[in-house]
């Protein structure tokens, strides 16, 4: 009897737990079936955006590019000749401006004109050597025809002809020598080779300079010229060089920093690209830059705006058009989400100009105006035109 106790206690636990399951079951049915129905939501609204219409026209092409203005002429100008400098001009003071030929210093001269009255006396001798040797030589030749002898003399000295050749040779030689001691006079007073404003003055009155000596520093007053680097496509953007090489495409230049603006002009192009940037330059002018109000001053910072030729089947759309992305967001004909991305072509006065993919070059296409960053291509959303002025 004991050996069989467990064995009925093992069983009569065991449907007790099988009674305890199937009442935690029945309930659990119960509450299910007693749930009320869950509600089916409706599909959230399609998000507006904002859209203008883009058509595909022909637009002027235009150029925006940065330099910094800087004189066509800019020397250290030295002095050719050794000497004390004796006087200097009033006006040769940094800020002023000169005329071509202006003096600025005055060298002590007298050595100079010395070697000059010494090189004239010396020419002076040369020559009435040669007027001696030539009458010296018509006497020869008198004497020759006068002796009866048939032919040339053996020898050109008998007509003197090798003492008249030196002769001439001396009178050569001491005019040039006269020349290069004028030359060397005329230097002794430093002039302006040109209109110039003077950025600096390296001499004082009795100092001494051998030739080679730095005397000013020196910028040209007729026009300033701007180096601008333009890409292949900002290039393709303008018309012929020819055109742009006839000094007269126009070219309006403003001030990065205080928006004021000047008239200028295509001067040239260069023919060669830059090393590092691989990028080929333009150089704009603009003429008397000191004379015109306000003036430009060598070495402003400008922006310059170059008008282009006209160019079709492109799209003009706002800036903010463009994502950071580089990309164009459009609503396609199922209202969803595309995008494709480009390059503007150029910009100009808060406007970019593109040139739409072949699938959309001859549709009207509305194009969002300022795409955000959490927009997915795909997306459903409800188009609303916005006017754009």
């Amino acid at each position: 009897m004991k050996r069989h106790f467990p064995k009925i206690i093992l069983f009569i636990l065991a449907c007790g737990i099988l009674f305890v399951t199937v009442l935690v079951v029945k309930h659990l049915s119960a509450a299910q079936a007693n749930r009320p129905m869950p509600v089916q939501k409706e599909p959230l609204p399609s998000p507006d955006v904002s859209v203008m219409m883009a058509t595909p026209g022909s637009y002027a092409s235009a150029v925006r590019a940065f330099g910094a203005a800087s004189p066509h002429f800019n020397i250290t100008l030295t002095a050719q000749v050794s000497g004390q400098i004796d006087d200097i001009s009033q006006q040769f003071e940094s800020g002023r401006r000169l005329k071509k030929g202006t003096l600025l210093a005055q060298l002590e001269n007298s050595d100079y004109q010395a070697a000059v009255e010494s090189a004239r006396q010396a020419l002076s001798s040369a020559q009435v050597s040669l007027l001696e040797e030539q009458r010296q030589g018509l006497q020869a030749l008198s004497e020759w025809q006068s002796s009866g002898l048939e032919g040339e003399p053996d020898s050109d000295l008998v007509l003197r002809k090798p003492q008249l050749a030196a002769a001439k040779a001396a009178v050569k030689e001491a005019e040039a020598n006269l020349k290069a001691a004028e030359k060397d006079l005329a230097q002794t007073t430093i002039k302006a080779p040109f209109d110039a404003l003077i950025i600096e003055r390296l001499v004082s009155p009795g100092s001494y300079v051998q030739s080679g000596t730095e005397v000013a520093t020196l910028y040209s007053t007729d026009h300033v010229e701007i180096s601008v680097a333009l890409s292949a496509q900002e290039w393709s953007n303008l018309p012929s060089l020819s055109v742009l090489n006839s000094g007269k495409w126009p070219v309006t230049v403003t001030s990065v920093e205080n928006s004021h603006s000047w008239q200028g002009y295509v001067l040239r192009t260069e023919q060669s690209l830059n090393q590092e940037t691989r990028q080929r330059s333009l150089i704009i002018a603009v003429d008397k830059p000191l004379d015109i109000e306000p003036a430009l001053f060598p070495g402003t910072f400008v922006e310059a705006h170059i008008e282009g030729r006209d160019i079709a089947g492109v799209w003009k759309l706002p800036t903010s058009a463009l994502s950071q992305r580089g990309e164009v967001w459009y609503v396609s004909a199922d209202n969803t989400l595309k995008k494709f991305s480009t390059s503007p072509l150029f910009s100009s006065r808060g406007s970019i100009y593109i040139a739409p993919p072949e699938s959309l070059a001859n549709a009207t296409v509305p194009v969002l105006v300022s795409p955000l960053n959490s927009y997915l291509e795909g997306m459903a959303v409800t188009a609303v035109e916005v006017s754009q002025s």
